[in-house]
């Protein structure tokens, strides 16, 4: 039997972490989970999810940025060089917040981060998505 792709969701808002854990647990993915992106990145190190799904705006405005770049920092003692590559789903509701919209084509020097998927995410658009990014991994 083939092991179980760990998913690592990292969101303030349990309600949204259940809206994603169900679905993916029921297609057959672990799931672990963050409620902040300090507690984010300790399970990344403990866990070694294969994919992380990472909210933007948590205790910060910015926090699920800052999330993203310490998983790519380029810097060879970075803590998380192991995790470089992991492919990070970003959840955000930023475009109805702020107004402004991001996309993986022209943002992704800006925001180290491998795909993007709106709130409210519906189950079946993150089932594909998961699915095509640790298909790629």
């Amino acid at each position: 039997m083939a092991e179980k792709k760990k998913i690592l969701i990292v969101d303030d808002d349990p309600d949204i972490v259940e809206a994603m854990r169900l679905p993916l647990e029921s297609n057959g993915f672990e799931v672990v989970s963050a409620s902040s992106g300090a507690e984010g990145l300790a399970v990344l190190k403990k866990e070694s999810p294969d994919l992380m799904i990472l909210d933007v705006m948590m205790e910060n405005t910015t926090e699920g940025f800052q999330v993203a770049y310490a998983v790519r920092s380029e810097d060879p003692n970075s803590e998380y060089k192991k995790h470089r590559d992991i492919p990070i789903l970003m959840v955000t509701a930023i475009n109805q917040v702020m107004k402004t919209k991001f996309a993986k084509q022209s943002d992704a020097e800006f925001l180290p981060v491998t795909d993007f998927i709106e709130k409210p995410v519906q189950p079946v658009d993150l089932l594909n998505k998961v699915a095509d990014l640790i298909a790629k991994k």
